[in-house]
């Protein structure tokens, strides 16, 4: 598959998951952009804002298998890998696939279980396969985790470790509605007369995996693989603000990101703007503030903001 036939899939997509969702271009545009980088999704923001309607709506559009798990507190790592059952007619124990071996797994409000399950994906997510009891089970492809999080403040979550975060290609934020995308939202569910959305698959798993080998052909040039590490290191330099910087997997994450940004927008190259546009989202979750800075209002997302400005940008040719 080529560039310009990423482009046109990409936008099919785009348009049958706005059937469902009202406004919000950038962020739909982000998550398929990290789809096409065979990334993972955390959307991390308050309950009620679309963030499960967002997973099941690409997921019927990109024609994929999709599961979903609702993370509780007394949800066991067995619920989501499988388990062996002892089959009494062949005298053998038998392993029954958990609802990870899919395509599209929402792991919905994730951080509501406790770590110990909420680790239970890191291989899944690192490896693309489940080691139970022994014994290693490849996973479809694609496999993608699109994850959601309510704000730590609430009762009842668990933060996230730092490894399982990192493990997420990039980190969201959907916000609220403006008024006149709400006024949409009602005029839509009076239109419709019912609750689900109609929205047609426009491409399969196959073609899927060939989009994203496709963003594999997408030149970068030397100039910006130089201004992503300006970038990462720049956020590794700033002592007085943040605590831990990005390892070399932020560096990597923005190179796929970008490259999947300008396959969308109908590149076979990767132009200064398109890293602008993913680096916050692709960083801003893998770094650390420093203490002090927890009950302020400074963001990691404001930090980052501040660092692009800083960091010179090469001249495009």
């Amino acid at each position: 598959m080529k560039v310009e036939e990423v482009q046109l899939k990409g936008n099919e997509v785009l348009k049958e998951v706005k059937k469902a969702i009202v406004g919000k271009d950038e962020v739909l545009k982000l998550i398929l952009t990290t789809i096409l980088a065979d990334g993972h999704i955390l959307l991390e923001d308050l309950p009620g804002l679309a963030k499960t309607l967002m997973a099941k709506s690409f997921a019927r559009a990109l024609g994929v298998e999709f599961r979903r798990v609702q993370f509780t507190p007394d949800l066991l790592p067995s619920d989501i890998l499988g388990v062996s059952v002892f089959n009494q007619k062949t005298l053998e124990f038998e392993f029954r696939k958990g609802p990870v071996f899919t395509n599209v797994l929402l792991a919905d409000e994730i951080n509501r279980a406790p770590p110990k399950t909420q680790s239970a994906l890191l291989e899944a997510m690192q490896e693309r396969q489940v080691t139970v009891e022994g014994k290693t089970y490849e996973l479809p492809e694609p496999f993608i985790v699109i994850a959601t999080q309510n704000p730590i403040e609430q009762e009842g979550t668990y933060p996230l470790p730092e490894a399982q975060l990192d493990r997420f290609l990039v980190r969201l934020r959907v916000g609220y509605p403006s008024k006149e995308e709400e006024i949409e939202i009602l005029r839509r569910r009076v239109e419709r007369k019912k609750e689900e959305v109609d929205i047609q698959s426009v491409t399969t798993p196959r073609e899927v995996v060939e989009m994203q080998k496709a963003i594999e052909d997408v030149y970068v040039s030397d100039a910006i693989l130089e201004y992503i590490t300006n970038i990462v290191t720049a956020t590794r330099e700033d002592k007085k603000e943040i605590e831990v910087g990005a390892s070399p997997r932020g560096s990597l994450a923005l190179l796929k990101l970008s490259r999947a940004y300008a396959a969308l927008n109908g590149r076979d190259y990767v132009i200064p703007d398109d890293v602008k546009a993913v680096a916050v989202p692709a960083l801003s979750h893998r770094l650390i503030l420093k203490r002090e800075l927890w009950y302020t209002r400074v963001s990691q997302e404001s930090i980052l903001e501040t660092i692009l400005d800083r960091v010179p940008v090469p001249k495009f040719e």
